[in-house]
């Protein structure tokens, strides 16, 4: 009799197994394409497929809100070495990250970026790589136009309606790629960046008609004011906010959570745990205050910057000279932060 017991319960645990196991038909289709299917509870292409925005909120293709909380690397000329395999797959499994931001920067460094002196064809194969890697680990790719020290957008407009015009045609058919069209405008108002908006979304949507697009502000993506008297006149978009917890406290918080709860639909696409410099000090309880907000408010975040530079806002150790297997001593403070908050939210 005992032994007929055990085998009942074996076949009821094993049923179990296999039952909390089975795939819906979108993962079976995900894995028939080599897709590494990570079925852990947080929103992913194999679970949530093509993102939308609906009443205000980042949703999946039901409708219902989905959070990405994920890390952007500190531009693609500079961090080539982390588009690799293991590294994604670590990010992915271990750390809990369902977005990546690739940076490409318009100016860059100096005068070496994209539209200024830039190999095109090699940025453009980084961007391939990144999103396949992306892909393959079901997490979303935030392609990003990283506008900085260029200021105004319409600086190069040709070059990002040719941009976006060869991605929206390459990722039509990806359910995890969205575009960020201008990441930090500076020293141009509102309507400067609202016209460029208006000549590279229909770019974008031409190819990839039902693609989420997040459109930055002025003064580094911080005048949400100005967006919300004055919005874009599209479906499926974002406006971008940034913080550096120890630069930008509880004003820029209030305005965050006034805006959201009106409507407007907004995506942190980078913050830190910095001054807004990237340098010291760090704002770690600043940083979990903004977090917990975002997190009430059911806003998506993008931590700068998977690193390994000389600089506090940097993950990795700048003295560690692998660019995948880290283990906990190779993170700096910030990057045991931000692994500690993936943990601590670990749902939809």
């Amino acid at each position: 009799m005992k032994r007929i017991l055990s085998l009942l319960l074996a076949a009821v645990l094993l049923a179990a197994m296999l039952a909390g196991c089975a795939k819906t038909p979108e993962q079976s289709a995900e894995e028939d394409a080599g897709i590494h299917v990570c079925d852990d509870g947080r929103a992913r292409p194999s679970n949530s497929g093509r993102l939308q925005v609906a009443g205000g909120k980042l949703s999946d293709r039901e409708g219902k809100p989905v959070m990405l909380r994920g890390v952007s690397f500190n531009g693609l000329i500079t961090s080539e070495s982390f588009l690799n395999e293991q590294l994604f797959e670590e990010l992915a499994r271990d750390d809990g990250v369902n977005l990546v931001r690739l940076a490409m920067y318009t100016y860059g460094v100096g005068i070496v970026g994209y539209c200024t002196k830039g190999d095109k064809d090699r940025h453009r194969q980084d961007i391939e790589k990144g999103v396949e890697l992306a892909r393959a680990n079901d997490m979303y790719v935030l392609i990003d136009w990283h506008i900085l020290s260029d200021g105004d957008p319409n600086t190069y407009l040709e070059d990002a309606k040719a941009f976006f015009a060869q991605m929206a045609e390459q990722y039509s058919g990806y359910d995890n790629v969205l575009y960020e069209i201008c990441n930090e405008p500076n020293g141009v108002d509102w309507p400067a960046v609202k016209g460029y908006a208006e000549q590279i979304i229909p770019i974008i949507r031409e190819k990839a008609p039902d693609s989420v697009i997040i459109v930055g502000n002025p003064d580094w993506s911080k005048d949400l004011y100005s967006v919300a008297a004055d919005p874009l006149a599209f479906d499926n978009i974002l406006y971008t906010l940034h913080f550096y917890s120890a630069t930008h406290g509880q004003d820029y918080r209030d305005m965050t959570e006034k805006l959201s709860q009106q409507g407007l639909p907004i995506f942190v696409s980078e913050f830190g745990v910095t001054a807004a410099s990237g340098g010291l000090p760090r704002d770690l309880e600043g940083a979990d205050q903004w977090i917990e907000l975002l997190e009430q408010e059911n806003i998506s975040y993008c931590m700068w910057a998977f690193a390994k530079a000389a600089e506090a806002c940097s993950t990795i150790r700048f003295t560690v000279p692998k660019y995948n297997g880290f283990v906990q001593e190779d993170y700096t403070d910030t990057g045991l932060w931000l692994l500690e908050t993936l943990k601590k939210h670990a749902t939809r």
